[in-house]
């Protein structure tokens, strides 16, 4: 088929086509933010690409936008109910749907999203929170079964910048590749020396008439087993957990950017070594 040089004018009296059309949704949306009408989506994705948004771009820039933009005020649910939380010492009154998980609470609610939602079926401890000392899937309870308990989220263990011990021990020893689970398997350690101060038994102690005072590698591995780190950084958990059953006192974390003198000296440093070889 040849391509016709003259396109034939539209016949009088016809319907034109409407402004923006083939837009989707947010694409029309995007840009009616920008005060652009009357363009095709061909026109308006051109219009994107010579800004250096394209399609994918402005699709974000409509995101940042929209998350800019003040959340219309939610109606309270049909059936709410006042619950009252004390997490990490402050109290805080809500009006919950019966059926709201202490976990969605959190996160949806409080905007405590430190505490992460793996599994949501008590299976990976990625939501793991500390109430009344004890371990806690929050996905597993219900936000009303809380109350008259006292909450502690990853966001409540460290005293202003001062990291909890338990946190500085992950860090110096590495314990966290993704961090995804690490909230809840800091919160799990922390309670998990609770339960050694009390001399709590497990299925590997030797003895369940006796209080245990030590923790080997078989039993932080068996009390922690309810924690998955699909990363698999076990053995430097193990070690941060040891460490602070132990009292060991965490180096100071700093860090700083290497210069250049630096990187000099140690790459001729290398190149010596090398030769040596």
């Amino acid at each position: 088929m040849q391509h016709d040089p003259h396109p034939s004018q539209a016949a009088p009296g016809a319907a034109e086509p409407p402004h923006d059309a083939g837009l989707s949704d947010d694409e029309a949306a995007l840009a009616r933010r920008l005060g652009i009408s009357g363009l095709s989506r061909r026109e308006f994705l051109a219009l994107l690409s010579a800004a250096g948004l394209g399609s994918a771009g402005g699709q974000i820039v409509f995101s940042d936008a929209a998350f800019a933009a003040p959340a219309p005020s939610a109606a309270p649910p049909q059936n709410a109910m006042p619950v009252v939380l004390q997490v990490n010492g402050q109290r805080h009154a809500l009006q919950l749907d019966p059926r709201t998980t202490l976990l969605d609470a959190l996160r949806e609610h409080l905007a405590l999203t430190g505490t992460k939602k793996g599994c949501d079926h008590g299976q990976c401890g990625a939501c793991t929170v500390i109430v009344d000392g004890e371990r806690r899937l929050s996905c597993l309870t219900l936000a009303a079964q809380a109350e008259d308990t006292q909450i502690t989220t990853i966001e409540g263990l460290a005293d202003g910048e001062r990291l909890h011990p338990m946190q500085a021990a992950f860090v110096q020893h590495d314990g966290f590749q993704c961090g995804y689970c690490t909230p809840g398997q800091i919160c799990s350690a922390v309670a998990l020396l609770n339960e050694i101060k009390r001399g709590d038994a497990s299925h590997v102690s030797a003895d369940v008439s006796q209080p245990v005072t030590e923790l080997s590698d078989a039993e932080v591995r068996e009390r922690m087993s309810g924690n998955i780190c699909r990363c698999g950084a076990y053995p430097k958990i193990v070690a941060a957990i040891q460490d602070v059953h132990s009292g060991g006192a965490p180096r100071p974390l700093t860090w700083r950017y290497v210069d250049q003198s630096e990187l000099t000296a140690l790459k001729l440093a290398k190149e010596v070594a090398d030769d040596a070889v």
